[in-house]
């Protein structure tokens, strides 16, 4: 299909109108587009990268003939054909299931039924760059089956097959035992594709962690390398999984569990604790002696009222020459004074903190110390977090915990063994996320991030939002919860989890409750409602349009106007949770995107006086989205487009993009 940004009539159809382009973000192209801006000499004549030219290009002024050695790195087999399933654009769609969601209207928080490896293809284009933190607790390959197929870049129609059932079989597990030669070698490619879209998706200041065990903690730290860059590896946290580790090993009784973090370029800083210190000294032992003048009521004094006699105060380093006295009331200095001693800062450094509002204090009448709030020089009081993870360090639970936890909140069912607690994604939250960042995990499990994102907004004050994304795994067995919900699969206990967290969380917020936001949107990965978007996503624009061509019907039967809706706005780059506006015009009906600078149409029909009176308002939308078949006929599609493209602002440039799907 045409690239979403040429608007060149050359390359559109005769009626010049610009078409929707129904694949997923294609990564490949755009590094290729970004390599060719920077080195457009590692390219041939006819645009094709050339890896000699690429090695030429980037070899250093220093290179000599003998520094040829072989690289250091990580291999396995089906390496390439791993990463390159993460380039291959989808044409699937996420259909919206209101009917499954709380609030859907309204809320910011996404929960999707899909293959992830699909899904984060589908949310290129909406959240390429946008999101703040990514938390995942991927399968730990401990030499049982997990349910990914061997082939991790086979796309939607496998995983279509397996959640439909067409046969007997459901889901099929990929051999994975430990006698298996392949072992590291399955589970490295399934985690490749999908950390190589992860990072596409984080902002330049977004972070990622990943928890894993010993089993493949060597093999993730080197893909990882690979991926992000060694260069933006943060650290590795050690989780206190269990307060009494397992007996059954004779050799190591294991208590710990890893968190590796990556950053994608620079995150700054983290929040750990709250710092023990609220204070730092302001005197500094490597500075020279220098005299300042403090004026009355510049300092606070933490003992009682007296008057402090000018003198010595200290010795050696600390020697402090005050030259008044200090007549100490109400906690401060009722009059100037002025003092010698090997002070942080200048005089002139000293008189502009005070006039911002710094305080500077003496705890005792000793006088040999004094210190500077950290109030106004670095926000909030906290401390980088340590590199371990449990209760008396940060409050990070156990997993017993986390298992009672979600055990609380169906009634005292057991629906999983095994689960996170809230605290530790929600501890990772804090270290990362501010108000209105996106968090995405996509190993959802049992949706542990989705509660810890609302619980930690109760903390923070913030209102973070998440994106969880669960395979529809099967149960071994149906699960009837105690409100008579029926689960047969993982992604189904995932929708009870959060939906029951998040009216536990709002009903003990007590007054803050009508400010949190705890609903979801429940999404569902399927194949696109368009037909001419079903095809292979590598077939060529001129078949794809030959083959619309010869279809009836432009739209899959069974879907919904609903359905259509939400795949214009996931193709358009649009974020799954933006707020629609619905209106009418000229007998027509009209949606409304960012206060109807973007506006979507589904009806199959659109009378001709309605698109003239949508580009005649005051301030016409940026952009409009209609069916192909909207138009009365072909006269009216042209003169349409005509009257679109002709329409320019004060520079030059269409004042609206008609395009149609």
């Amino acid at each position: 299909m045409p690239d979403p940004q040429n608007t060149d009539p050359k390359n559109t159809e005769p009626s010049n109108l610009d078409k929707l382009d129904g694949q997923s973000l294609d990564i490949t192209a755009q590094r290729l587009a970004a390599i060719k801006a920077v080195l457009p000499e590692a390219f041939d004549l006819d645009g094709n990268l050339v890896r000699d030219k690429l090695l030429e290009a980037l070899k250093p002024a220093s290179y000599k003939a003998s520094d040829d050695i072989p690289s250091f790195g990580l291999a396995w087999p089906g390496k390439q054909s791993a990463f390159a399933a993460a380039g291959v654009p989808t044409t699937a769609t996420l259909r919206p299931c209101p009917e499954q969601s709380v609030d859907f209207d309204t809320t910011q928080n996404l929960l999707i039924e899909g293959d992830n490896l699909e899904v984060l293809k589908t949310l290129q284009r909406s959240y390429h760059g946008k999101v703040k933190m990514i938390y995942i607790d991927p399968p730990y390959n401990t030499g049982k089956d997990f349910v990914y197929p061997d082939n991790y870049g086979e796309g939607l129609d496998t995983y279509l097959q397996r959640t439909e059932q067409k046969d007997d079989d459901g889901f099929w597990k990929s051999t994975n035992s430990e006698t298996s030669g392949r072992k590291h070698a399955n589970w490295l490619s399934m985690m490749a594709p999908r950390l190589t879209l992860a990072r596409n998706l984080l902002r330049d200041d977004g972070v990622i962690f990943i928890s894993i065990d010993d089993n493949e903690f060597a093999n993730l730290r080197q893909l990882c390398d690979e991926i992000f860059g060694a260069h933006n590896f943060v650290g590795t946290f050690k989780w206190n999984k269990t307060s009494k580790a397992p007996t059954l090993s004779p050799k190591v009784r294991t208590k710990y569990e890893y968190v590796i973090c990556y950053e994608k370029l620079d995150i700054i800083s983290m929040r750990g604790p709250d710092s023990y210190n609220k204070m730092a000294p302001l005197f500094n032992s490597g500075n020279n002696h220098a005299r300042i003048k403090f004026t009355a009521g510049s300092v606070t004094f933490g003992f009682d009222d007296k008057v402090c006699k000018a003198g010595d105060y200290g010795k050696g380093e600390k020697l402090v020459e005050l030259h008044d006295d200090i007549e100490v009331v109400d906690g401060t200095n009722a009059n100037d004074f002025s003092m010698t001693a090997r002070f942080k800062w200048s005089q002139d450094t000293m008189d502009s903190r005070l006039s911002e509002g710094q305080r500077v204090a003496f705890k005792t009448d000793k006088l040999s110390t004094m210190y500077y709030c950290l109030d106004f020089e670095q926000g909030e009081k906290f401390i980088a977090p340590s590199d371990l993870f449990s209760k008396d360090e940060c409050g990070v639970l156990r997993n017993d915990e986390g298992w009672a936890e979600l055990q609380s909140l169906f009634g005292g069912l057991t629906v999983f063994d095994y689960v996170k607690p809230v605290s530790l994604p929600a501890y990772l939250a804090r270290m990362s996320a501010t108000d209105h960042d996106i968090v995405l995990d996509f190993f959802a499990g049992s949706g542990t991030t989705g509660q810890a994102v609302m619980t930690q907004n109760v903390e923070d004050g913030c209102n973070c939002r998440y994106i969880c994304v669960q395979l529809p795994e099967p149960l071994d067995e149906p699960v009837t919860l105690d409100d008579g919900v029926v689960c047969e699969t993982i992604f189904d206990l995932t929708r009870e989890r959060l939906k029951r967290a998040g009216k536990k969380i709002k009903e003990e917020a007590g007054l803050n409750a009508e400010k949190l936001d705890t609903g979801l949107r429940v999404f569902k990965l399927d194949s696109s409602n368009f037909t001419a978007w079903n095809g292979d996503p590598t077939t060529s624009e001129a078949d794809l349009l030959e083959r619309l061509e010869q279809l009836n019907d432009q739209t899959v039967t069974g879907r919904s106007e609903t359905d259509i809706l939400w795949e214009i706005l996931l193709k358009m780059g649009l974020p799954l949770d933006v707020q629609l506006e619905y209106f009418e015009l000229e007998g027509a009906s009209f949606i409304g995107v960012a206060d109807r600078t973007k506006v979507i149409s589904t009806q199959e029909s659109i009378p001709t006086a309605a698109l003239e009176a949508l580009l005649n308002q005051d301030i016409p939308p940026s952009e409009l989205v209609v069916l192909d078949s909207a138009f009365e006929d072909d006269s009216a599609r042209a003169n349409i487009a005509t009257l679109y493209r002709e329409r320019k602002d004060e520079d030059g440039k269409p004042v609206c993009n008609l395009r149609v799907v």
